[in-house]
C-alpha cells in the first residue's frame, strides 16, 4: 500500500527527513517511547541507529523518557529528541520539558499526531495537542500530514540553540501522519541513504571569561553567591578578587579556599558586615541567601552576558551586568581580612557540625559529607532534604573534581532516577544519585530496563527514613509540635511508608547493598560491583531531625564576628 499522491509524500519519508535534519545539525541521541502514531519516526530511528548515526534509548513510560532525555542533554551539553505517539503519551512528557524550560535545557519533542481529518472526530488517541506545553517550549511547530517538514525542522532547529536575545530550550515539532505508517515492502533497516549524511557536531558551548583584575579598584566588603550551574566562573571570580564564595553543591563551583561551606546558617552571624553580593546563577536552596538578595541595605548584581531562562525581565532587584569590566568594577577587591574572617567562622561552624555529625552514624549531613568525599564521577543530587544536607555540610573540595548536577529548575523531585541514568548514558562514566526515599519512590519503575538495551553504570543511593522528612525543618514542623493538627502533618505531608526496597530491587534485576556506617558506605561506593545497576539504601530515623536542624543552627548562630575584622 502506498499514499495517494495527492496526500502528499509519505510518513516514513517525512520521518526519514527530520532525522536525517537532526543528525546532520549535530543530534546523536534519540529517547523513543512505543506507540503506532509515531511508527514511521521509529522504523526510520532503527535504519539510522544501524549505521551508527544515532542512538535509540527506549522507555516504556513516557514521563520517565522526557527525564532520561533531560540527563543525556545535561550531561552532553547537546539536544537530545523525543519520540512519542499522540494523546496521552505526548501529555506523560510534561513534568520534564517544564524542568527543561527552566534550566533551558534543549529537548526537542517530536510529537506524532493524527491528521486534521481526524482530528475531533472521535477517532482513538486524538487530541488537539499543538500547545499542549503552553509557555514551556520556546516555540511549537506543526507539519500537516503529507507536507514537506524542511522550514520547520529549521526553526525548531534555532529555537533549541537559543540567540542573543533568547535562551535556548524545549521545542515541539508536531508531526501529523497519514497511513500508511510502516516503511514500504522492499525497505530494509539497513537503509544506506543514512551513510551518506554530513553528519556535523552541535555548536560548541562559550569559553570561560578571562576575568582579568585592573589596577585601582576599590576596597568592597563583597561576597559571591554561586546558584546552580554557574560552572567554574563564579570560582575563579571569587579567587581574583579575594572574595568569599558561596556555592550551592550544584553550582559547580564549590572548591578552592573561597568557597565557605556553611554559608547559610553563618548569614546569622556575618550578613550585616556584607555590603554587596554578585550573583552568578540561580540560587535555588537557601531562605537565608533570598533574605540576603532581598536586604535593601545590600547593592546586588547578577552576572548575565547571555539570556536566562529562570526569571523574567524587571522580576529581580539585582543589577543586570553582562561585561567583565563592569562586573570587576562593582564587586571590586576585598579588605585585609574580610576573606579571612569568613574562612575562620567556616573552621568553627565545622567544628560543630562534627561534634553534631561526626559520629558513625550515618545521618543526612554525614551521608553527605561521606558521599562528597568519596564520589569523584558525576553525582545527582535529588531535591528535597538531600541536597540541602549537601549545601549544609558538603566540605569544598579544594580544586574542581566531577561534575554534580540536580533538578533545580523547577525543584521537584520528578524523575530523579531517570535524570541519573541519562547522565550515566551521555557521560560514559560510573555515575551516582543520591535521593531521598520518597523521591526514589516516586520515580521507582524508571528502574525496568529492557533487555538488551546497554545499561549505564549507575548507582542509586537512596536515603531511606520512611517518608518526606523535609517538612519537619519547614514551618510545618512547628505546626506538628503545636498538635493543633494531629497526624495531619505527617500524614498529609510526611507521607510514610514501609516499603521494602531490596525486593523491589530484585524484581527490577538491580544488584542491592546496605549501609549503616560512614566506613560501610564509602566502602560499598569504591569498590567494585558485580553488575552495572546498583541501589544501596541507607535506612534512617527522621523523629530527630528537626531538633538537630535547630540545634545546628543556633550553635552557629552563637559565634561571633572575628574581633578586628
Amino acid at each position: 500500500m502506498s499514499a495517494r499522491h495527492e496526500d502528499g509524500q509519505p510518513a516514513i519519508d517525512t520521518a526519514r527527513q527530520v532525522l536525517a535534519g537532526l543528525i546532520v545539525a549535530g543530534v546523536r541521541e534519540i529517547v523513543l517511547s512505543p506507540g503506532s502514531r509515531s511508527a514511521p519516526l521509529a522504523y526510520a530511528a532503527a535504519e539510522a541507529e544501524a549505521t551508527g548515526v544515532l542512538r535509540i534509548h527506549v522507555r516504556i513510560d513516557e514521563r520517565s523518557a522526557g527525564f532520561l532525555a533531560l540527563g543525556l542533554s545535561q550531561g552532553s551539553q547537546t539536544p537530545v529528541a523525543l519520540i512519542a505517539t499522540s494523546g496521552t503519551a505526548i501529555g506523560e512528557l510534561l513534568p520534564a520539558i517544564m524542568e527543561a524550560n527552566h534550566t533551558a535545557t534543549p529537548l526537542l519533542v517530536l510529537s506524532a499526531d493524527r491528521p486534521d481529518e481526524l482530528l475531533g472526530t472521535g477517532a482513538s488517541q486524538s487530541t488537539d495537542q499543538k500547545q499542549l506545553f503552553g509557555t514551556h517550549v520556546r516555540t511549537v511547530l506543526n507539519v500537516p500530514a503529507g507536507a514537506d517538514p524542511s522550514q520547520a525542522l529549521t526553526e525548531a532547529l534555532s529555537a533549541l540553540a537559543g540567540s542573543a536575545t533568547r535562551p535556548g530550550g524545549p521545542v515541539q515539532l508536531n508531526l501529523q501522519f497519514r497511513d500508511p505508517l510502516t516503511p514500504g515492502p522492499t525497505d530494509t533497516v539497513a537503509n544506506q541513504r543514512w551513510t551518506e549524511l554530513d553528519a556535523a557536531l552541535w555548536q560548541q558551548s562559550a569559553q570561560p571569561v578571562n576575568w582579568s583584575v585592573p589596577e585601582g579598584l576599590e576596597e568592597r566588603r563583597t561576597v559571591v553567591v554561586a546558584g546552580h550551574d554557574t560552572g567554574g566562573e563564579a570560582q575563579a571570580f571569587a579567587q581574583q578578587l579575594g572574595l568569599p564564595l558561596f556555592a550551592e553543591p550544584s553550582s559547580n563551583a564549590r572548591f578552592s579556599a573561597h568557597a565557605i561551606g556553611h554559608y547559610r546558617p553563618l548569614l546569622a552571624v556575618g550578613a550585616a558586615q556584607i555590603e554587596r553580593v554578585v550573583l552568578f546563577g540561580r540560587p535555588t536552596l537557601s531562605r537565608p541567601v533570598g533574605r540576603l538578595l532581598a536586604d535593601p541595605a545590600v547593592t546586588t548584581a547578577i552576572w548575565q552576558p547571555t539570556p536566562v531562562s529562570w526569571y523574567e525581565p524587571g522580576r529581580r532587584r539585582e543589577r543586570i551586568i553582562s561585561t567583565p569590566t563592569e562586573l570587576l568594577s562593582f564587586a571590586g577587591k576585598a579588605p585585609e581580612h574580610w576573606l579571612r574572617s569568613w574562612q575562620e567562622l567556616d573552621a568553627q561552624a565545622l567544628a560543630v557540625c562534627e561534634e553534631l555529625y561526626g559520629s558513625e552514624q550515618l545521618t543526612g549531613p554525614s551521608v553527605a559529607q561521606t558521599v562528597w568525599s568519596t564520589v569523584n564521577g558525576p553525582l545527582l543530587l535529588g531535591s528535597s532534604n538531600i541536597i540541602r544536607d549537601f549545601d549544609l555540610c558538603a566540605a569544598p573540595a579544594a580544586a574542581a573534581s566531577g561534575q554534580v548536577f540536580a533538578n533545580r529548575g523547577l525543584a521537584g523531585i520528578d524523575g530523579t532516577i531517570s535524570t541519573g541514568l541519562g547522565l550515566a548514558l551521555a557521560t560514559g562514566k560510573p555515575t551516582v544519585s543520591i535521593m531521598g526515599d520518597i523521591t526514589f519512590l516516586h520515580d521507582a519503575s524508571a528502574m525496568l530496563w529492557t533487555p538488551g538495551e546497554p545499561a549505564p553504570d549507575l548507582d542509586v543511593v537512596v536515603y531511606n527514613d520512611g517518608g518526606g522528612a523535609i517538612f519537619s525543618t519547614l514551618e510545618h514542623g512547628q505546626v506538628a509540635e503545636s498538635g493543633r493538627y494531629g497526624q495531619a502533618v505527617e500524614r498529609l505531608f510526611a507521607t510514610p511508608q514501609n516499603v521494602q526496597l531490596q525486593p523491589l530491587a530484585i524484581a527490577y534485576g538491580w544488584d542491592y547493598q546496605q549501609a549503616s556506617t560512614q566506613a560501610e558506605l564509602r566502602q560499598v561506593l569504591r569498590a567494585p560491583k558485580p553488575g552495572k545497576l546498583r541501589l544501596i539504601e541507607i535506612t534512617a530515623d527522621r523523629s530527630t531531625l528537626r531538633e538537630m536542624n535547630l540545634e545546628l543552627i543556633s550553635r552557629i548562630a552563637e559565634l561571633r564576628w572575628p574581633a578586628g575584622a
